[in-house]
């Protein structure tokens, strides 16, 4: 499978502590770790986050930090001491950025996070590009942006990137396995896109070489949240077993 015994981290997007707090007990045995982002961080802050990381899982503290470098340098800082697992910013905010990020959370020493680079949210497409600004003639793709995005960030000396499944091939390709990939818009075949755009199936992302599966509503959203995780990972794994049996 990927570099973690179990790829599956769980979105807790809600401003629901009391829920987020179970399913982060209850999903232990089902999941590799959790992602807490703005939503919760923003309502309950550092308090909040305890909570749900005495579930011992680690956690993805995703706040897509974008500002100038000092800024960002300072927020991470500030979050240090919660020890997150993970901790991301946006791309292109630029390889000064990126840089005064990387020697931020280096200040953690053996406890510092693993900072990955936000590059094509997976709810754009081309169309969304160009209207924000983004020169996609040329045959250009999203997947040509996120590429040069993640290449900036490996530049700049971080760990990986957020990627759509579509994106990771090239990026394993181009970057190597020591750098991860974090795959939101993971949906089961059964499940409902929502506001999603660039999105895939666990054995599709798992087959492109992704490292971290983010899955949300599929999960969270079930009539049985455990059972729903045990489905997918059960997915993540016949996907590893294929991909091994079929190499040669």
């Amino acid at each position: 499978m990927s570099r973690f015994e179990n790829p599956i981290f769980c979105a807790l997007d809600t401003t629901d502590l009391e829920r987020a707090a179970a399913l982060a007990h209850d999903l232990r045995g089902a999941i590799g770790g959790i992602k807490i982002g703005m939503e919760l961080f923003h309502t309950h802050g550092a308090d909040g986050y305890r909570r749900i990381a005495q579930s011992g899982l680690p956690v993805f503290l995703d706040l897509k930090l974008h500002d100038i470098p000092n800024t960002v340098a300072a927020a991470i800082r500030a979050v240090l001491p919660l020890r997150p697992a993970i901790i991301d910013l946006h791309a292109t905010g630029g390889p000064a950025m990126m840089r005064a990020a990387r020697t931020a959370a280096d200040e953690a020493g053996k406890d510092a996070p693993r900072v990955v680079a936000v590059t094509v949210l997976t709810s754009l497409e081309e169309l969304d590009l160009e209207a924000i600004g983004f020169h996609m003639g040329g045959g250009r793709t999203a997947s040509d942006l996120a590429l040069r995005l993640a290449a900036l960030a490996a530049e700049a000396g971080l760990d990986g990137a957020v990627c759509a499944t579509g994106d990771t091939a090239a990026i394993r390709q181009r970057l190597g396995t020591d750098f991860l990939t974090v795959v939101p818009g993971i949906r089961p075949a059964s499940a409902a896109a929502g506001d999603q755009k660039r999105i895939a199936d666990p054995r599709s992302a798992i087959d492109s070489g992704a490292d971290i599966l983010v899955v949300g509503r599929p999960i969270t959203a079930a009539a049985d949240p455990v059972a729903a995780a045990n489905a997918i990972l059960a997915e993540c794994r016949a996907a590893e077993r294929m991909r091994v049996n079929e190499e040669p």
